[in-house]
C-alpha cells in the first residue's frame, strides 16, 4: 500500500459521520491488546484553545527531555500534523504501515468506524511503538463520549473555554456541552480548568471534579502581568516566571497560564524533569498555523482559523486592539453545518468588505450563500476561487491595508498556495 492509498482509505470512512459512542473505538482498540494502557496522558477538552494550549504543553514536555506525543484536529496543512511525537509528524511510511494492519481489522467489526476514530487508534498504536513518555491529547468533539476518552484516568484533564459549537450532539446550553467536555475527567486524578469560563460552565466543571474526587486547579489571575502585547506575540509574567509568547492575543495568554499550571501539576504526578526553565522554554518556541498568523508585512496579511462565536469574539478583538485605523478586507469560508450566521454576526464589524470563498469541502457553505449572510453586516461579496478572493482582497487592501483570512481551517492549505504567487 503506498501513503496515498492509505489517507484515501483514512479519508473514506469520511462516509460514516460524526457518530459519538465508544464501543467502535473499543472493539478496535481491543484487538491491539489496548496498548493505550501502557501510556501515560494529559487529555484536553474544551471548545477553543485546546490545539494551542496541547501544543505548548507538547513543546515543554519536550523541552523537559521526554519523548511527547502529539494528538490534535484539525490538521491545516499536512493530514500528519494530527500524529507528531517531538514536534514531528508521523513519517508517511510508519502511517501507512499501521493503516495497512488495521485496515482488516476495521473491515471486520460489525459497525465501521469514523475517520477520527480510526485515526484515533492509529495514533494510539503509534505513540505505543514509539515508547512515548507522555501524549497530549486532544479531544476531537465533545469529551464523554469521544474516542480519546478510551483512556484510563489522565495525569491530568484540562478543560480549555467553553462555549456554543456543535450543539446538535453536544447539546443546547452551556451546562450540557461542559457536562460533555467534563466527561474526560476520571476518577483520582487533576483537573485544570482555563481562568475565564462562563458561571454555569465553571459549575459544571467543578461539581464534577469534586464527584470524581479530583484536584481542582484553576490559574489565578491576579498573578498574571502582561508587559508587552502587539500583533506578534506577548511578553508576559505569571507566578514568578516570565515567558515570551509568540501566539497572540488575550486569550492565548490565557491558554498559556492554562498550560503553566497543568505542567506544574504533571510535575508533582510523574513529570518530575519539567523545570521552570523547560516551561519557558517551550512556551517561546511554540508556534501554529493559522491562529492569528501573520504571514506578510507588506501586505500585512492574517490568516486565523476558527468557525464558532468564541473564535470570532477573539478576532474581533484582535482587531479592534492592534488594527484599528486601518482598512480591513477579509476572506471568508465556512461550513455549512456550523452557527455561522453567530460567526458572521461578530467578525463583520472588522472589516471594509468582505470577499467569501466556497471551501474544498462537501460540508462547505456555498460563497453565494455566505456573501448573502455578511451582506447583512458589511459590504460583501463571493469569489469564484480562493485564488481569486486572494488577489482581489490584496488589491483592495493595497500597501497600506491588511488581508484577514479567516473561517474554517479547510481552506487554509488553498490561501497559502495561491499567497505563493502572490507575496
Amino acid at each position: 500500500m503506498k501513503y496515498e492509498e492509505a489517507l484515501e482509505y483514512i479519508h473514506s470512512l469520511e462516509k460514516f459521520g460524526i457518530k459519538p459512542g465508544m464501543e467502535r473505538i473499543t472493539s478496535l482498540c481491543r484487538v491491539f491488546g489496548d496498548v493505550h494502557n501502557s501510556l501515560r496522558f494529559i487529555h484536553i477538552a474544551g471548545t477553543n484553545g485546546k490545539g494551542s494550549t496541547s501544543t505548548m504543553i507538547s513543546e515543554c514536555c519536550r523541552e523537559s527531555g521526554y519523548k511527547t506525543g502529539l494528538f490534535i484536529s484539525p490538521y491545516v496543512l499536512d493530514f500528519r500534523e494530527r500524529i507528531q511525537i517531538n514536534g514531528e509528524m508521523i513519517p508517511k511510511d510508519k502511517l501507512t504501515r499501521i493503516v495497512e494492519k488495521m485496515i482488516p481489522v476495521a473491515e471486520e467489526m460489525d459497525e465501521s468506524p469514523t475517520e477520527f476514530e480510526f485515526i484515533t487508534a492509529a495514533a494510539l498504536l503509534y505513540y505505543y511503538e514509539e515508547k512515548c513518555d507522555v501524549v497530549v491529547l486532544e479531544t476531537g468533539l465533545g469529551g464523554r463520549l469521544d474516542s480519546t476518552n478510551i483512556i484510563k484516568a489522565p495525569l491530568a484533564s484540562v478543560i480549555t473555554s467553553v462555549s456554543f459549537d456543535h450543539m446538535g450532539v453536544l447539546g443546547n446550553t452551556l451546562s450540557e456541552i461542559s457536562g460533555e467536555k467534563c466527561g474526560i475527567i476520571k476518577e483520582n486524578s487533576v483537573t485544570v480548568s482555563y481562568p475565564i469560563q462562563h458561571r454555569e460552565a465553571f459549575e459544571v466543571i467543578r461539581k464534577t471534579a469534586k464527584e470524581k474526587n479530583n484536584l481542582l486547579l484553576v490559574p489565578d489571575v491576579s498573578k498574571l502581568s502582561v508587559e508587552y502585547m502587539d500583533i506578534t506575540g506577548t511578553v508576559a509574567v505569571y507566578d514568578g516566571l516570565r515567558f515570551r509568547l509568540k501566539l497572540v492575543g488575550e486569550h492565548m495568554v490565557y491558554n498559556a497560564i492554562t498550560a503553566v499550571t497543568t505542567l506544574k501539576a504533571v510535575r508533582e504526578r510523574g513529570l518530575p524533569n519539567i523545570t521552570d526553565k523547560a516551561i519557558v522554554d517551550g512556551i517561546a518556541r511554540t508556534v501554529m498555523p493559522a491562529r492569528m498568523q501573520l504571514v506578510c508585512d507588506s501586505p500585512m496579511i492574517i490568516i486565523d482559523g476558527g468557525h464558532n462565536v468564541g473564535c470570532a469574539e477573539a478576532l474581533f478583538g484582535l482587531t479592534d486592539k492592534f488594527l484599528k485605523g486601518k482598512r480591513i478586507i477579509g476572506i471568508c469560508g465556512l461550513m455549512a453545518d456550523k452557527e455561522y450566521e453567530n460567526y458572521v454576526s461578530k467578525i463583520a464589524p472588522c472589516f471594509e468588505k468582505i470577499i467569501t470563498v466556497t471551501v474544498n469541502n462537501p460540508r462547505s457553505l456555498s460563497a453565494a450563500q455566505l456573501s448573502e449572510c455578511a451582506g447583512k453586516y458589511c459590504d460583501s461579496e463571493p469569489a469564484v476561487s480562493i485564488k481569486d478572493a486572494v488577489k482581489r482582497a490584496v488589491s483592495l487592501a493595497g500597501d497600506d491595508g491588511v488581508v484577514v483570512v479567516c473561517g474554517s481551517f479547510y481552506m487554509v492549505s488553498d490561501v497559502c498556495e495561491a499567497l505563493k504567487n502572490i507575496i
